[in-house]
């Protein structure tokens, strides 16, 4: 099992895991959504696209024979088709990874901007009305 999910000031559940944000009530369905995960995180890395390349060559002799269309063929048929998978699927992950720590920043920064919002709370706005209201008896005082 996961950690115990971190939560934000008002207590709404923030995920660490991929896994943790699909709910499934049977069984069966947490296998799928595991293995969906499982061949996704193995055919997604750089070493499956060395691989499946690798695989490929086996064929380049055959389309070799074939001339042209051969060529064109094996290209589109296999090399595009399982090699690029692995290597879109390496820069989606860390896409998205990138995007975890933009969203992780962002949502930091907005508890910050709505702490300092927040006339309870010490620093920001509290400062402010607290200085405002010592201006404002000052003035009182002069006239």
């Amino acid at each position: 099992m996961s950690a115990e999910p971190r939560k934000t000031r008002d207590g709404q559940v923030v995920h660490r895991r991929v896994i943790d944000h699909l709910p499934a009530s049977t069984f069966y369905q947490r296998f799928n959504k595991a293995v969906a995960l499982l061949v996704t995180k193995a055919v997604g890395t750089m070493t499956c696209a060395y691989i499946f390349a690798a695989f490929d060559c086996l064929a380049l002799p055959t389309a070799l024979r074939q001339g042209l269309y051969g060529i064109v063929q094996w290209v589109a048929s296999f090399f595009l088709q399982l090699v690029l998978l692995s290597v879109i699927m390496v820069g989606q992950n860390l896409q998205a990874v990138a995007s975890d720590a933009r969203s992780a920043k962002t949502f930091d920064d907005a508890e910050v901007i709505i702490d300092r919002l927040d006339t309870r709370t010490q620093g920001g706005l509290t400062d402010i009305l607290t200085r405002l209201d010592g201006l404002e008896a000052k003035v009182d005082g002069l006239r």
